[in-house]
């Protein structure tokens, strides 16, 4: 294999679990990219995919920011080492990012949510968005244009199929 296909290898990122919720009730405007302190019988849970983001969040305590209600299943092969499936889980991140982090959540009241987790270069990090709370209006608003732009598509594929037939 030549060199450069072992590089590009290296940069894949598998995802391992998505929060879909996430992009449904917030308004995402910023994402961050951390690592995230774990157990081996974490990553080994993580690797198969085994944990849940839906009702996870991320808090500054103390200077630190914490992954909090995140759901890791219990490895079953890890007997007496195993995990405590919510526990908090620290993010890896520079003091000064913790820092701007912390001010714009405070003066603009928006929330941090953990989007998905995935292993880019052999480590696990976690797609951390920044943003405001949807209204049930929006949520709406946003789903009619989902909803419109697929219309469109199915139309879009449809009428190129019906050209190719007749051609």
């Amino acid at each position: 294999m030549a060199k450069g296909a072992a590089k590009n290898d290296a940069n894949r990122i598998k995802i391992l679990v998505r929060n879909r919720r996430a992009l449904h009730d917030y308004a995402i405007d910023e994402r961050i990219e951390a690592g995230i302190a774990l157990v081996g019988s974490e990553v080994k849970s993580l690797r198969g995919s085994r944990a849940s983001l839906a009702e996870g969040y991320v808090i500054i305590d103390g200077g630190q920011a914490w992954l909090m209600n995140v759901q890791i299943s219990e490895y079953p092969w890890a007997s007496q080492q195993n995990h405590e499936p919510t526990r908090r889980r620290k993010l890896l991140l520079h003091r000064r990012e913790i820092r701007k982090l912390d001010t714009r959540v405070a003066q603009r009241g928006l929330a941090m949510v953990p989007l998905s987790i995935y292993l880019k270069e052999g480590k696990i990090k976690v797609e951390i968005g920044i943003g405001k709370g949807k209204r049930f209006f929006e949520k709406r608003e946003s789903q009619k244009a989902v909803d419109a732009a697929r219309d469109i598509d199915q139309a879009l594929r449809s009428d190129r199929a019906g050209r190719h037939r007749h051609d």
